[in-house]
């Protein structure tokens, strides 16, 4: 089959992909803005912001290899989400940091979704599928196993555990 895209896509499948561990965390938000289709200039622009938001002060000038996970996570996550996509591609959630950058990202993360049009969630978490989805998608080794309201999917999906 084929998918016809019409706007901008973005995806937090995997948000380190494309990051380059020999360059700093400065020149990684660069790559990482050129990669979702912004210019340069754009790119650096959007970069003081993007510092701010990932609070990792002079650590964003050291290359990305001496970054704790956790430190790169939050870069790519603050690269990543600086743009508002049409379509949002999400596997799980972000859930990086400390308590005070969870929570940044949890608003950020809402105030994308209020404004994307499209948004695809894989998550074994059913609650976070109920809070943010009205349609819901069940597959199982590749096959559909139910599709409809979240609310019909979960009590498929919860009746199949029992």
């Amino acid at each position: 089959g084929f998918v016809n895209i019409e706007g901008t896509i973005s995806s937090l499948t995997n948000v380190t992909m494309g990051m380059d561990p020999e360059a700093t965390g400065r020149q990684n938000i660069i790559f990482r803005l050129v990669f979702l289709g912004l210019t340069f200039k754009e790119a650096n622009e959007r970069l003081p912001e993007i510092t701010e938001f990932s609070g990792l002060g002079e650590f964003i000038n050291l290359p990305l290899r001496t970054y704790s996970s956790g430190m790169a996570l939050r870069l790519a996550f603050a690269a990543s989400t600086c743009i508002t996509p049409d379509i949002l591609i999400l596997d799980e959630m972000i859930g990086a940091g400390d308590a005070a950058f969870q929570a940044k990202a949890k608003e950020r993360i809402d105030k994308t979704l209020s404004a994307t049009k499209i948004m695809v969630l894989a998550s074994h978490d059913l609650g976070l599928l109920n809070l943010y989805c009205n349609t819901g998608l069940w597959l199982e080794k590749g096959s559909v196993m139910a599709r409809g309201s979240i609310d019909e999917v979960v009590a498929k999906y919860q009746a199949s555990l029992a």
